[in-house]
C-alpha cells in the first residue's frame, strides 16, 4: 500500500515537473527592450498604444512570460542610439535577454553617410552580444527621393549586418504600413495605433523565434 502511495506521489511529482517545463506561463520571465526611434516610441500615440506595449500584450496572448521594455527616442539617429547604450541599459535590474534593434530611419531623412549608420550599428549590435543580450536587427528602407546609389547603400547595411554578427533580420519594420494612409499619422510618416498592430503581427514571428 505504502509502495502504491509512494509511486502515486512520484508520478505526480514528475508530471507537474514536466508541466512546469513546457508551459510557457510557468518560465522565467524575460526581457526585451525595443531600441529605436519615434517608429517604436509611440509618438504621440497613448499609454498602451506603442510598439513595445502592443508586442507585449501579442506576445503574452501567445503564452509567453515576457515583458517588453521601450528603449525608444524620438528623433535618435543612429549615432544618438550608440551614445546613450550605457546609460539605458544601465538603468536595467537586469540585461534584456532580447534587443530589438530598430535604427537608421532618422540617418537616412537626414542625408546621412550610410557608412557612419552602418559603422554605429555594427557597434551597438557588438556591444549588445558583449552584454549577454540576443540582438533582432529590425531594418529600415531608404526613401525613394533619396537617389538608387543612397538607398543601395542604405538598405544593404542591414542584411550585411545581420550576416556579419549572425544575429536574425526582420527586414523591413514598417512592413504593410507605409504610405497606407490608414495606418499612419496625419504626418503620412509614423504609424497610428492600428499600423503598430500591423507592425507587432509581422514582426512577431521573429521575436518569437529569436526568443527561442
Amino acid at each position: 500500500m505504502y509502495g502504491d502511495a509512494a509511486r502515486f506521489v512520484q508520478a505526480v511529482i514528475a508530471a507537474f515537473l514536466l508541466f512546469v517545463g513546457a508551459s510557457p506561463s510557468f518560465a522565467e520571465t524575460r526581457t526585451i527592450v525595443a531600441y529605436g526611434d519615434s517608429l517604436m516610441a509611440g509618438y504621440q500615440l497613448k499609454p498602451g498604444e506603442g510598439f513595445a506595449p502592443q508586442l507585449e500584450k501579442a506576445l503574452k496572448a501567445k503564452g509567453h512570460s515576457v515583458r517588453v521594455m521601450s528603449g525608444a527616442v524620438s528623433g535618435d539617429t543612429t549615432a544618438a542610439g550608440k551614445a546613450r547604450m550605457a546609460w539605458v541599459l544601465g538603468g536595467l535590474k537586469a540585461k534584456p535577454d532580447l534587443v530589438i534593434l530598430g535604427l537608421g530611419a532618422n540617418d537616412m531623412l537626414r542625408g546621412l553617410p550610410p557608412a557612419q549608420a552602418r559603422a554605429n550599428l555594427d557597434a551597438m549590435i557588438a556591444d549588445f552580444k558583449k552584454r549577454g543580450s540576443k540582438v533582432l536587427v529590425a531594418g529600415m528602407l531608404a526613401a525613394p527621393n533619396m537617389g538608387k546609389a543612397y538607398a543601395a547603400e542604405f538598405n544593404g547595411m542591414y542584411p550585411a549586418l545581420a550576416k556579419k554578427h549572425a544575429v536574425p533580420l526582420y527586414p523591413f519594420f514598417m512592413k504593410g504600413v507605409v504610405a497606407n494612409k490608414a495606418l499612419l499619422l496625419g504626418d503620412g510618416m509614423h504609424p497610428n495605433p492600428k499600423g503598430v498592430s500591423v507592425i507587432v503581427q509581422g514582426i512577431l514571428p521573429s521575436v518569437e523565434a529569436a526568443l527561442r
